[in-house]
């Protein structure tokens, strides 16, 4: 076996623990085991919200106590099998898996409303279009009730403005293409080489990608940013060296 081989993959294992060393340890630290999923975390609930761009919606979510995962994608049209090109008379949404025992609907919904206009009409900032629209969308009767008293209590904080955020019925919610999935932490990679080598459907339903994404946008609350800042911050600056290793 030619030296070149044996370098590249000791490089692939040290890269591998690297990355999984890290992940265990920013997992711990927001209290999900790695190998949790929806179905041994107990009971969980979907929520749907359209918020403007789904690239910074759900990173919006994504660090939330709670939360399990997020996904970006289209909801609140009639049009079939959307994409980012062809958008149709959909919104662009953000799906939430969570946890109802650690964060409510309610809680949900209070970072829906403090994360973007729900004023503006026709978009949101320099976002323009029906796609970049306000929406809550509901699972049933009650979420219903919840979301519209959510929007009263909203808009008596606004009174000289129309909060004109929609409560709509969840139909289908069509994912996203790969390279909208977790956008913020795609854009820091050093942040997303911590996933080591990921497909980008893993990535997409990765619970620990869920978490820096939402740090890397830095929207994560408080209390959590520093935890991931301790956990996160030394592996950055101390990314071992394939040439220190093999001096060993």
């Amino acid at each position: 076996m030619g030296v070149e081989v044996v370098c590249q993959m000791v490089k692939s294992r040290v890269l591998y623990l690297w990355a999984v060393t890290v992940g265990v340890l920013v997992v711990q630290v927001v209290a999900i085991r790695p190998d949790q999923t929806s179905k041994n975390m107990g009971e969980t609930r979907v929520a749907s919200f359209a918020l403007g761009s789904f690239w910074r919606g759900e990173a919006a979510f994504g660090c939330l106590p709670g939360v399990v995962r997020t996904r970006a994608g289209y909801a609140g049209g009639l049009k079939q099998n959307p994409d980012y090109h062809s958008v149709g008379d959909h919104a662009e949404a953000v799906e939430v898996e969570y946890n109802p025992s650690m964060i409510s609907f309610e809680q949900l919904l209070k970072v829906f409303w403090a994360n973007h206009d729900p004023t503006q009409i026709f978009g949101q900032g320099p976002d323009v279009g029906p796609q970049y629209r306000s929406v809550v969308f509901t699972q049933d009767d009650e979420e219903a009730a919840v979301a519209a008293k959510s929007k009263a209590a909203e808009q008596n904080k606004l009174p000289q403005s129309e909060v004109v955020t929609e409560i709509q019925s969840m139909g289908v919610f069509y994912l996203a293409e790969a390279e909208h999935q977790k956008f913020e932490l795609r854009r820091k990679p050093q942040l997303f080489q911590l996933l080591g080598d990921i497909s980008d459907e893993d990535l997409t339903s990765s619970v620990l990608a869920t978490k820096l994404n939402g740090y890397a946008a830095n929207l994560c609350p408080p209390n959590m940013k520093k935890l991931l800042d301790t956990k996160v911050s030394p592996f950055l600056l101390t990314r071992p060296n394939l040439q220190q290793i093999l001096q060993f």
